[in-house]
């Protein structure tokens, strides 16, 4: 499927690795990728419950995936500079030590350059259009347990509650800014099935 679109960069929105299950998957699927296309990775909360964060980030690292943590990398696609810039996962974080991921990460960027920002966590939108980033990605919802057709919300999402918002497609944040969250590949160790939320590859193209 990734291979079909031809992107010119793919972006790993953490939760790449589980918790329970083994990695042999994800890095198969991570090192024909990163042979191919420029990768970039945040981590997701299912690192970090799998207390390896360390690891997986140093195996990224040695197969050439840009790790980002409140750090942004400027690559230039048809002439267009963009600056990817990805913050951790705040689960095992202070708030204040997330908030100064994201502000480094703006900070680092320029305002001459597209903007982009990897983030796991969709919730976060009021921290989000507090800064000028162009486009924001993120996951984390899996698009709610059960994703309610035509209005598009979820039933419960982690960290949004019942009747989740941000759970899957485009939205307009306050300040003007496009965030776009995916529902993921679904391959975890959750118990519970997903109703009307099929696992999906996002394609952006920006024009």
């Amino acid at each position: 499927m990734v291979d079909k679109q031809k992107p010119d960069i793919v972006i790993l929105g953490g939760d790449i690795f589980d918790d329970k299950l083994d990695d042999d998957n994800a890095k198969l699927l991570l090192e024909d990728l990163v042979e191919k296309y420029p990768c970039f990775y945040v981590t997701g909360n299912h690192e970090y419950w799998s207390e390896r964060v360390p690891e997986m980030k140093e195996y990224l690292e040695s197969i050439g995936v840009s790790v980002l943590e409140g750090e942004c990398e400027t690559i230039e696609i048809n002439g267009n500079p963009i600056d990817v810039c990805g913050i951790d996962d705040p689960t095992r974080m202070y708030r204040s030590e997330w908030e100064e991921q994201l502000e480094a990460a703006y900070e680092a960027s320029s305002e001459d350059h597209i903007r982009l920002l990897v983030t796991h966590r969709p919730e976060e939108v009021v921290e989000y259009a507090k800064y000028d980033f162009d486009l924001i990605m993120a996951g984390h919802a899996h698009a709610g347990q059960i994703r309610i057709p035509f209005i598009n919300k979820g039933v419960f999402a982690p960290n949004q509650g019942y009747m989740a918002e941000y759970v899957s497609g485009a939205y307009e944040l306050s300040n003007g800014s496009t965030m776009v969250v995916s529902r993921g590949l679904a391959r975890e160790s959750t118990p519970a099935p997903r109703y009307f939320n099929h696992p999906e590859i996002v394609v952006i193209d920006l024009k």
